[in-house]
């Protein structure tokens, strides 16, 4: 596991140097996103080519992999080509000030890092001793394919919203009327499936070590650089319809009727 951890990092580290340069050389930060969801899948591969195990699972997670990644990316790709500056990223810079360049750079580099464990959820993955026919197996990447759809679907149903809506309105139809951030519901939804993959049934001690994926993910996603930054750009651009919404919709995990927000 060692050896495709390392060559991974490494790669996952040049892309967001070249993801840093590209951002600096045309200020769209949508190419910062686009580059890690590509990288991070091209990272995956490589490490699994590595590996010397059982091929069919290889085989399994690899698929798993790169329909996350192409999709993902694809996604991102078109909307950074027709849109603007990521609110995200430029709410960041802004208050990065002087330091901006550098900073961006080093938080780019942490991304790597993000990716690299990630990496080794897909490593622990294909690395399972277990069937690839097993209850275990089938069941997690049969919800990893439900994940990237219902993010997918997530996606489809927002851009529509942005074209038939007003700016200063908020989409809450389908799958966005259950979910503040759907589509970051899914996208932790396939890592936990991927971890269930290592984890169902555990391979040793070690195989745990992919929950640290989901983990990372949700962390990322509803702490981090995800919610709290878009949600403060929507209370500044739409700050009546948006607390009309939040005070309806939960934030993260959908709430239907035997869930609560949590």
């Amino acid at each position: 596991m060692t050896w495709p951890l390392l060559a991974a990092l490494a790669f996952l580290s040049l892309a967001m140097a070249s993801a840093w340069a590209i951002q600096r050389r045309t200020g769209n930060s949508g190419w910062i996103d686009t580059i890690w969801s590509f990288a991070v899948g091209a990272a995956s591969l490589l490490a699994l080519v590595m590996m010397a195990n059982d091929g069919a699972r290889r085989f399994l997670v690899a698929l798993l992999v790169a329909v996350w990644s192409m999709r993902l990316g694809w996604h991102i790709l078109s909307r950074t080509r027709t849109g603007t500056d990521d609110p995200r990223y430029a709410a960041l810079m802004q208050e990065w000030g002087a330091s901006a360049s550098l900073r961006l750079f080093l938080f780019l580099q942490v991304q790597a890092l993000a990716g690299c464990v990630l990496v080794g959820a897909v490593i622990l993955a294909a690395a399972s001793s277990a069937s690839v026919a097993s209850i275990g197996t089938v069941a997690f990447a049969t919800l990893a394919i439900l994940a990237v759809a219902g993010e997918g679907v997530s996606d489809a149903q927002l851009a529509e919203c942005k074209r038939s809506k007003p700016k200063s309105g908020v989409c809450q139809s389908g799958l966005w009327a259950c979910s503040r951030h759907p589509n970051y519901f899914f996208e932790w939804l396939f890592w936990l499936s991927i971890a269930g993959i290592a984890v169902a049934p555990p391979s040793g001690l070690v195989s745990l070590l992919a929950l640290a994926a989901p983990a990372l993910m949700y962390a990322l996603l509803r702490h981090g650089s995800g919610v709290p930054h878009l949600e403060a750009h929507m209370m500044r651009t739409r700050p009546d319809a948006f607390a009309d919404y939040a005070s309806r919709v939960p934030v993260f995990f959908p709430k239907l009727n035997f869930w609560t927000d949590w």
